[in-house]
């Protein structure tokens, strides 16, 4: 963190003048924005009772406070500056809770609202909440919108912890803080996977794509797939083995099934604390767990022990973030513009070897996300963008003994049929795995 001098809209107090140069994830991010699909993030919170407006509005305001990473803008900058940087401002440009009117399509227009509408990277924070009156009920459900060039969701939860705490909730600290263990030095074997020089298979356009850009979504609750003790695979591999063969049974039943074409599904793998001393930003790593058509016919009993293998060896090898590439792309031998022009030219050169989709398993959600007076959340969602090539992104979080599936995808790819049948192949292959379990 280095300090700069100057101004910037009038009167720069010290906390302002603290600068942070792009990590690498922000950067390339910042390279690739795109108005037509909007890089975010979209949190979906149901609790269990009302919300006060103020209470609330003050809550996360003292929140942000004790998290002054997550108020930061990103800097104004001359044509030859070498790097993005983040300021960081102490307090918010712009007040980042609102209070939407009751309708009865309150919650789908939240959710468009999330998908299609990015916080400004210029005013800090990059984030904004919107508590929401449950139609059907009035309780509240809370929409946090994370512009994902500067932050994640896992992050932004654990700021949303802190203001159900400040609201007036008991500790939501997890009762394990600590990290997990290190990446293993000597990573377990693994069977071996197709060549990365292969391009992977992609998701097949469904009948009725929409002309309009932006991503569609639908939410579903579930239920957690059972796991016998002992059993060498995770609920993580569980959802892994059900997204990879929804997609081999969806493009097969649209003929664009090609057995030559491993399928790739990313993984973030996130190892950082849960407790206040979490770094917000960006934190996951992403890793890619490739599987050929051969891998996939196999029973289900052996499709999770070959998963299992794999998810293991990777969350346990050392890797940076994007990868080895990506910190070239970002080295400051260049100014930033002519390097974002670089790394777009490169980004679309490389899209026939991005990944066929990805899957996004937050797990238990670690949090109570209690604010006291019995307000607690029942249900908790999750959505990663779906930018084409991928086009599709598969994100779960469990809450309450249930499972919370978000499908997202790119309207240009699929439409919202198209959602309704991949959620139903989906529950239908995760209950296969619940089966196997028995």
């Amino acid at each position: 963190m280095t300090t700069v001098e100057g101004r910037h809209h009038g009167q720069v107090n010290p906390a302002e003048r603290h600068r942070i140069a792009f990590p690498v994830v922000d950067e390339v991010a910042r390279h690739c924005l795109q108005d037509d699909e909007p890089e975010t993030v979209h949190i979906e919170v149901h609790l269990s009772g009302r919300l006060d407006n103020e209470r609330l509005t003050g809550a996360f305001a003292r929140a942000l406070a004790r998290h002054p990473r997550i108020l930061m803008r990103e800097a104004p900058r001359r044509w030859y500056a070498r790097r993005y940087e983040w300021e960081l401002t102490g307090a918010p440009d712009a007040p980042p809770v609102s209070f939407p009117p009751p309708a009865p399509d309150a919650l789908e227009a939240a959710r468009t609202r999330s998908l299609a509408h990015a916080p400004a990277l210029t005013s800090a924070p990059p984030v904004r909440l919107e508590a929401v009156p449950h139609p059907a009920t009035g309780d509240t459900v809370l929409f946090l919108t994370v512009n994902h060039t500067a932050l994640d969701g896992p992050a932004c939860l654990r700021v949303l912890a802190t203001a159900a705490q400040e609201y007036g909730g008991p500790d939501n600290t997890p009762s394990t803080t600590t990290a997990p263990p290190p990446p293993a030095a000597h990573p377990p074997a693994h069977p071996p996977m197709p060549s990365p020089w292969r391009p992977p298979a992609r998701v097949a356009p469904g009948a009725r794509p929409e002309t309009s850009p932006g991503n569609g979504l639908l939410v579903c609750e579930l239920p957690v797939p059972r796991r016998p003790k002992g059993a060498p695979y995770t609920v993580n591999d569980q959802l892994m083995a059900a997204t990879a063969r929804t997609l081999v049974d969806w493009n097969t039943a649209r003929g664009a099934h090609d057995p030559r074409r491993p399928l790739r599904i990313t993984m973030p793998v996130d190892d950082r604390p849960r407790d206040v001393s979490m770094p917000i930003g960006n934190g996951t790593r992403l890793v890619e767990v490739a599987f050929s058509a051969t891998e996939l016919s196999r029973p289900t009993s052996e499709l999770l022990q070959v998963v299992a293998a794999r998810t293991t060896a990777l969350k346990s090898m050392p890797r940076p973030q994007l990868g080895h590439g990506a910190a070239l792309l970002t080295a400051p031998y260049a100014p930033v513009a002519w390097r974002a022009a670089a790394t777009r030219v490169l980004r679309r050169a490389a899209a026939p070897w991005t990944s066929t989709t990805l899957l996004s398993n937050i797990g238990r959600v670690p949090y109570p996300l209690d604010f006291g007076d019995g307000i607690r959340a029942s249900a908790v969602w999750f959505s990663a963008p779906a930018r084409t090539p991928r086009g599709l992104t598969v994100t779960t979080a469990s809450t309450a003994g249930r499972l919370h599936l978000a499908l997202r995808w790119s309207r240009t790819l699929l439409g919202p049929g198209d959602g309704v049948r991949l959620r139903d192949l989906f529950e239908e292959h995760l209950r296969a795995t619940h089966e196997e379990a028995r």
